[in-house]
């Protein structure tokens, strides 16, 4: 076992690599970066957190992401996590209870938004066998690289995001414009907005494109 200076140097080394990687924009809170770095823009493909993202992003609508992340084991706790099994059921004292926890953002519209989204869910499940295959099909399975070098280039909304924004209210789902949706389909690596000069672009159009 290396001695304690050597465990040190070595926890300095690897906090060192980590603030010289370059990203798309400078943070340093750590769940900003832990999350530009481990989640956004990869591809995913589990409904579990398909659901946990849709419902982040609908409660984050009007509020900044940050506060979103620094509440996000709150909301894991206050809504079963994100089970939307679980989520479908709720009845008049869970979102009664739900509007008393100051660890989320208390909405009345965006809590039942989230209930009635978990049966449209369920609804998509039944028909195409998961959300992912769902809306993975819109790109035919295939992420989108934008290649985009600078934030200015980085667009709200496109023609895909008002497509299934279109799409997910016609099947009921609420709270999920196309500025919504595309914030969505950033977070799970549909479209890949990473600047060309970030680590992760490289990282995962080696793997992904």
């Amino acid at each position: 076992m290396p001695a304690a200076s050597g465990i040190i140097a070595l926890v300095m080394s690897a906090e060192k690599r980590a603030a010289d990687k370059v990203r798309c924009w400078a943070v340093t809170d750590p769940l900003y970066v832990a999350y530009h770095d481990r989640e956004w823009g990869a591809p995913l493909h589990n409904d579990r957190k398909h659901f946990e993202f849709l419902i982040l992003e609908t409660f984050q609508a009007g509020l900044s992401w940050s506060l979103i992340l620094r509440k996000r084991e709150n909301f894991r706790k206050a809504f079963d996590g994100f089970d939307y099994n679980e989520i479908a059921r709720y009845g008049k004292r869970k979102i009664a209870s739900l509007l008393k926890d100051s660890g989320i953002v208390r909405n009345r519209l965006k809590i039942e938004a989230a209930v009635s989204n978990a049966k449209a869910f369920l609804d998509v499940r039944k028909e195409f066998g998961t959300f992912d295959k769902y809306l993975w099909s819109f790109v035919k399975g295939k992420p989108i690289f934008h290649g985009l070098k600078s934030h200015s280039q980085m667009p709200a909304k496109n023609g895909l995001s008002d497509e299934i924004s279109r799409d997910l209210k016609r099947r009921g789902f609420k709270f999920l414009g196309s500025v919504v949706v595309y914030s969505n389909l950033q977070a799970v690596g549909i479209v890949n907005d990473h600047l060309t000069h970030c680590f992760r672009y490289k990282e995962l159009k080696a793997k992904f494109g």
